[in-house]
C-alpha cells in the first residue's frame, strides 16, 4: 500500500498533467473561465478526496470528467447561477488572417454553445469534445442511453438553429471535436 507521501506525489502529478484539459472541458460547459476554474477545483477535490480508491489510473479521467459534469448540473440548478452573467457579450478579437478567422469561428460557436441548455450542453461535449459512446456519456450523466440519445440530437438541433449559416450542418461536429482534450 502506498505511503502518504506516494499518493500526494501521485496525485500532485495528475493534477499537474490534467488541469488544463479538465479546465477547458469545464470552459466548454460554463462560458465562464472563473466558473471554469471553480468547477475544476470541484473536480480535483472530489478526486483528492477519493484518491486512495481509484487505483486504476485508465479510471481516472473518468472519474474527474464525471465529478466535472456533476458539479456543472448541480451549479446550473441554483437560482442565482441562472441570474448571474459575468458579460453580455464576448470582445472583439484581436489580429487578422486565418488565425484571426479561427478565433472569430470558436468565439461564435462557444457562444452559440452557451445557448444550448445545460444537460443538451454537457451531453455534446461528452460525446464530441471528449469522444464518449453513448454508453459511457450516460453512465457519466446517470441517465439512460436514450435520454443521452434524445439530448444530443436536441442539442445539435439547437447548435444548427442558433448558428444558421455560421457552420454548414456537415461541419457542426467537426467543430465540436476541434477542440479535442
Amino acid at each position: 500500500m502506498p505511503s502518504d507521501d506516494e499518493d500526494r506525489r501521485q496525485f500532485n502529478e495528475y493534477f499537474v498533467a490534467r488541469r488544463d484539459v479538465v479546465r477547458r472541458s469545464a470552459y466548454l460547459m460554463c462560458g465562464d473561465w472563473h466558473w471554469a476554474d471553480d468547477l475544476a477545483q470541484a473536480a480535483f477535490i472530489r478526486l483528492a478526496s477519493a484518491w486512495h480508491r481509484v487505483r486504476d489510473p485508465q479510471a481516472l479521467d473518468a472519474f474527474v470528467r464525471t465529478c466535472l459534469v456533476r458539479a456543472y448540473l448541480a451549479e446550473t440548478r441554483r437560482v442565482w447561477r441562472r441570474r448571474e452573467r459575468a458579460v453580455a457579450e464576448t470582445p472583439e478579437l484581436a489580429g487578422a488572417g486565418d488565425d484571426a478567422e479561427d478565433a472569430t469561428r470558436r468565439v461564435v460557436f462557444a457562444n452559440a454553445l452557451r445557448q444550448v441548455p445545460p444537460r443538451q450542453r454537457v451531453t455534446l461535449i461528452c460525446r464530441y469534445y471528449h469522444e464518449l459512446d453513448v454508453a459511457e456519456t450516460a453512465a457519466v450523466l446517470g441517465c439512460s442511453e436514450g435520454t443521452v440519445k434524445s439530448q444530443t440530437a436536441r442539442g445539435l438541433a439547437t447548435l444548427r438553429r442558433v448558428l444558421g449559416d455560421a457552420v454548414p450542418g456537415n461541419e457542426l461536429v467537426l467543430t465540436l471535436e476541434g477542440g479535442k482534450a
